[in-house]
């Protein structure tokens, strides 16, 4: 009866010493949340989605209206209180103001910009942009360019080389066509708080970037003290490398889970 009650015992240890060290080595559930830029939805982020999924993550992506930046933030606040948490919050270019504000919500644990915009307190994203000059031709005929109510937006024949040169000549045509205008009272209104004072943050700094030039990123990431990841991309680096975008999101969210 011993050696029974004793091999049970044994078999018993094993079987929640397996189940301990699988464990530990399976990546817990992490929610991450992306803010899409200026310019374009949520669609392109497709791959990006992909990858984290498919290495067990769950992933929302906000569809933010870009009529304002408080509409934009209460957008994105209504995707995070709908997650389990902590959340990491990822935004691109204007997404970056946006989760500079949002990401003060008890839920969202860490931050990652991608070739974002990246404001403290008191600041907006157009008067960040202003800091340095446009990165080239094409960006300085955006900023002047929008329409009667006042909604930016790059001429289609001006959008891959502004926006997106390293995509394919079909992708890029799709986003230039499928614009998603931003309303210039967004880049004109100042954040009320910024996230990144309180919480780590990553960033992809993207060095052939001519929508946020590589300089207005690098001057905004050493501010705050990103971890900082440089890839030769342009503006649109989650649709020409998602990988690597997903990378750092991962090792974003790994950080999170360790804390």
């Amino acid at each position: 009866m011993y050696i029974l009650r004793k091999t049970s015992t044994i078999v018993l240890m094993i079987a929640m010493g397996g189940t301990m060290a699988h464990a530990e080595t399976k990546p817990a559930a992490t929610d991450i949340v992306i803010v899409h830029g200026a310019l374009v939805d949520a669609s392109g982020w497709r791959a990006v989605h992909d990858i984290l999924t498919k290495d067990g993550f769950h992933v929302t992506i906000v569809q933010e209206p870009l009529t304002s930046l408080a509409e934009d933030v209460e957008a994105t606040k209504r995707v995070i209180g709908q997650q389990t948490g902590p959340v990491v919050l990822v935004g691109h270019s204007y997404g970056g103001s946006v989760i500079t504000e949002a990401g003060a919500d008890i839920k969202v644990s860490t931050l990652v910009y991608v070739a974002a915009l990246q404001p403290d307190a008191g600041e907006a994203g157009g008067q960040l942009m202003s800091k340095f000059s446009a990165p080239n031709d094409a960006m300085r005929v955006v900023t002047n360019r929008a329409t009667p109510d006042k909604y930016f937006f790059i001429p289609p024949a001006k959008f891959r080389e502004t926006y997106a040169a390293d995509v394919s000549a079909p992708d890029a045509q799709f986003l230039a066509d499928s614009q998603q205008q931003l309303a210039e009272k967004a880049l004109g209104a100042p954040v009320s708080a910024a996230a990144w004072h309180t919480k780590p943050s990553y960033a992809i700094l993207t060095t052939q970037d001519h929508v946020v030039s590589p300089e207005l990123q690098r001057w905004m990431y050493q501010r705050s003290g990103a971890k900082v990841t440089e890839l030769s991309a342009s503006h649109a680096v989650f649709v020409s490398q998602p990988d690597a975008v997903a990378r750092v999101i991962e090792a974003a969210a790994k950080e999170t889970i360790n804390r």
